[in-house]
């Protein structure tokens, strides 16, 4: 391996000497952000809050000091059509309540899962990755499907948010030492057939420990709520998994997750899973179809002609807090610093510089030309950041870091529903298409 020496250090010090933009650099560098000093001014008219289309939406929730965003956005998601059906101005499903199901489901997925690392090799790269990740906050949409399914929904005011329940990273901790000295005695045990007891036992202390960190989920509720014009109304002793089917609607399974990775592993019109990527044993498995860029955002607004649209993206890149914006050309990086920073999505997929890490949901466009040039989201952050909590992402930014949508299958086409049924290739649960989970 070449070493760096002083003859290096030397030539590029020359080089930079009477280099008069470098030196402008350092000197704007000493007390000045590197993301604000980078910052077009022009973009400015680009990035303003008025879209062509811009649906109505409830006020923004916040997932607080959680990677819950995917639950958020999917509880957000549905409100909206039982808002709309209740006329209701305000409302918030439980997100404690489906939190609370998303870790004891994901403790047993993690449980079940070890009984295929029983006699391989500690350094066993997928059971390296299964205990490295352990149980996180994250999830798929597919795994918010299963939760519902399962367990229905509850109002806020039925299960409200714990101190735990809103800052979980103290939980997860002790969640995944118990379950890493779970897969340690039950590879001292390494047969399937003995781990019963141990299985059990597990699964009773950790459930214990939910229950005294988010609290008890409840059996029936009233469901009371005042609508817009002020009228009072109650249901009384109402199930979860009747609150769902009759005030929500039982048709989750009628939405698909689109994805677009244009990656040389990931041919469009075939659809992926993701193996030992779960939460409910026997749920809805990870199931993406993988589509041209162009044809995801043609479906999304294709739906948002009647609902918001979940989604999942890296919100990493190129974002200003505070203004709640997101956009790439609103940044002259490569310029300010006189270095070639390129690279397409495809390469950020491959070599780790981008992977889905948030989901909000998309409820506003602005189309020039039947193009869209802006969007609007829904994040889960509160509302004091951004235009009262909600964001605007540039079109630029989202064909780079949009990677996944949730359409309803009567906006595809013939060829769309065609692919939709193509045997899943699975892939490895360290793929950039599974990382909003983790």
């Amino acid at each position: 391996m070449k070493t760096i020496n002083e003859k290096n250090i030397n030539q590029w010090k020359n080089e930079i000497d009477n280099d008069l933009q470098h030196r402008t650099l350092r000197r704007a560098l000493v007390e000045n952000e590197l993301s604000k000093i980078a910052i077009k001014q022009e973009r400015s008219i680009l990035n303003t809050f008025r879209f062509s289309k811009d649906i109505e939406t409830l006020p923004v929730t916040n997932q607080e000091k959680t990677g819950r965003c995917w639950i958020f956005a999917g509880l957000n998601f549905i409100r909206e059509r039982l808002a709309k059906k209740y006329h209701l101005k305000e409302f918030e499903f439980s997100q404690n309540y489906v939190a609370f199901y998303d870790k004891l489901e994901k403790i047993n997925y993690f449980i079940e899962s070890i009984d295929d690392f029983l006699t391989c090799d500690k350094d066993d790269r997928t059971l390296q990755h299964i205990l490295m990740v352990g149980i996180q906050d994250g999830g798929q949409w597919d795994m918010f499907v299963s939760l519902v399914e399962k367990y229905g929904l509850v109002p806020k005011d039925a299960m409200t948010e714990t101190k735990v329940s809103s800052q979980t990273y103290p939980l997860n901790k002790i969640i995944n030492q118990k379950l890493r000295q779970y897969t340690a005695k039950a590879r001292e045990i390494g047969q399937v057939d003995k781990l019963s007891k141990l299985k059990e036992d597990t699964l009773r202390d950790l459930y214990k420990l939910l229950l005294a960190s988010f609290g008890i989920p409840p059996k029936s509720f009233s469901f009371e709520y005042v609508d817009k014009d002020k009228k009072y109304h109650i249901v009384d002793n109402i199930s979860p998994h009747d609150f769902y089917k009759e005030y929500v609607g039982d048709d989750l399974e009628d939405y698909v997750s689109i994805i677009h990775s244009p990656t040389d592993d990931k041919p469009f019109y075939q659809t992926y899973g993701i193996s030992y990527l779960g939460n409910v044993v026997g749920g809805n498995p990870i199931h993406h179809l993988n589509l041209p860029i162009d044809e995801v955002k043609d479906l999304i607004i294709r739906q948002m002609d009647d609902e918001v649209v979940w989604f999942g993206c890296d919100v990493g890149h190129f974002g200003d807090r505070d203004k709640g914006i997101w956009d790439d050309e609103r940044y002259d990086y490569d310029d300010i610093l006189n270095i070639d920073l390129s690279l397409s999505k495809a390469n950020m997929l491959d070599y780790g510089h981008a992977r889905m890490n948030h989901a909000m949901v998309l409820t506003g466009v602005s189309l020039v030309n039947e193009k869209p040039t802006k969007w609007k989201i829904e994040n889960s952050w509160g509302n004091k950041n951004g235009k009262k909590g909600y964001y605007l992402a540039s079109d630029s930014w989202f064909n780079q870091f949009v990677f996944q949508a949730v359409i309803n299958k009567k906006y595809f086409n013939k060829k769309q529903l065609n692919a939709l049924n193509t045997k899943p290739i699975i892939l490895k649960p360290w793929d950039p298409m599974g990382a909003l989970a983790k």
